[in-house]
């Protein structure tokens, strides 16, 4: 999902070598029709040797394009530009099913697909998985500095920990109008989906009160230095950078609000104009080994979809076993998944704009 993550490679390719010669290489043709995939994906989104070991395995090329938001990749969907697998956001799959411009999964070639985790099935902007399968999920949680800030008071507060001046000056907002209403919306008792003028005019007298008494910080990936290095007590977090941090300052603690929040998932896609279908299709399914899931949520630090992975990760003796970040939240009722609302978010992306500017 929206990853506060450093993107220094922007939207420039990485092209990886093929691993197999050109005998793998002919057999990839013969079997797929093509021996390169097109990968369109986060920045720093993908384990070390994910792409390296598919083509090793596959005897294919990899060619991986990254993207900082799903309206630029929906940007260079809509001009044309073709790719064989996309992971996009629960909401940008909407739009993208709406718009036909993905194509429905042969789940036949996707035996992996068995190896789902619990809390990412059954999706409600693809229950039956027809378009898309599920790659990282996880929440947006409060990170805190326990020794400066009391754990009772955070419980209790939730996201209005961020209207107490005792801690002016010493908060993190992440940098987006979906976000910020969400957490200002669930501050208030409201749906993040709302479109009830009333609920969301006092959403944004709530951020003008956070903006105009706390003087918090805007950030995007700068958040995740900023937290380990302890520059901040409080922050706004994604819960996969949120166990990134924890996992590098023991004085850090995760929260999720008891008002609810956001349970956002990142899914696979094969384009509409995909040139690879057969090849999108065996990558999908590879991505949900073992092997694969599990290089990606330990160099990542974002929940995986693979439930032994899951399962594995968050065991006593895991990887993240003692990180309370990692693992996501699932059947609170009070926690949503976004739905795709074009009109709605530019009508919070000019609010947005109106409440940094009104300090």
């Amino acid at each position: 999902m929206k990853k506060m993550i450093a993107l220094a490679l922007g939207a420039a390719l990485l092209l990886s070598g093929c691993g197999g010669g050109s005998s793998s290489s002919a057999a990839a043709e013969e079997k797929y029709g093509s021996s390169t995939l097109k990968l369109y994906n986060w920045g720093e989104y993908m384990g070390e040797d994910l792409i390296s070991n598919f083509e090793d395995e596959f005897g294919v090329k990899v060619i991986v394009e990254y993207f900082d938001s799903n309206e630029m990749m929906y940007t260079k969907l809509q001009a044309g530009d073709a790719y064989d697998v996309l992971v996009p956001s629960d909401y940008m799959i909407e739009r993208l099913i709406s718009e036909d411009m993905v194509q429905e999964l042969d789940l036949s070639l996707i035996p992996n697909i068995s190896n789902l985790a619990t809390g990412v099935k059954n999706l409600p902007y693809d229950p039956n998985n027809t378009y898309s399968v599920p790659y990282f999920w996880g929440n947006v949680g409060i990170v805190y500095n326990h020794n400066n800030v009391d754990p009772a008071e955070v419980e209790k507060l939730g996201y209005n920990i961020l209207h107490d001046t005792t801690y002016k000056g010493h908060i993190y907002v992440y940098d987006s109008e979906r976000d910020s209403f969400m957490m200002a919306l669930k501050a208030l008792g409201y749906s993040m989906n709302t479109e009830d003028e009333g609920e969301i005019e006092a959403a944004y007298n709530w951020l003008l009160e956070m903006n105009n008494t706390m003087d918090p910080a805007y950030v995007t990936d700068e958040v995740i230095d900023g937290m380990i290095n302890g520059n901040k007590d409080i922050a706004v977090v994604y819960s996969g950078d949120a166990a990134t941090i924890l996992d590098e300052n023991e004085d850090m603690s995760f929260f999720l609000p008891t008002e609810g929040t956001n349970l956002w998932s990142d899914a696979m896609v094969i384009p509409a104009n995909a040139e690879n279908p057969l090849l999108a299709h065996e990558f999908i399914n590879y991505v949900l080994t073992y092997d694969a899931s599990y290089d990606n949520s330990e160099t990542v630090g974002y929940s995986s979809s693979n439930q032994k992975v899951l399962d594995d990760m968050a065991a006593p003796d895991g990887a993240y076993g003692e990180n309370e970040a990692y693992l996501p939240r699932t059947d609170y009722d009070k926690d949503e998944v976004f739905e795709d609302n074009p009109v709605l978010k530019q009508k919070l992306a000019e609010l947005w704009i109106k409440v940094k500017a009104s300090h």
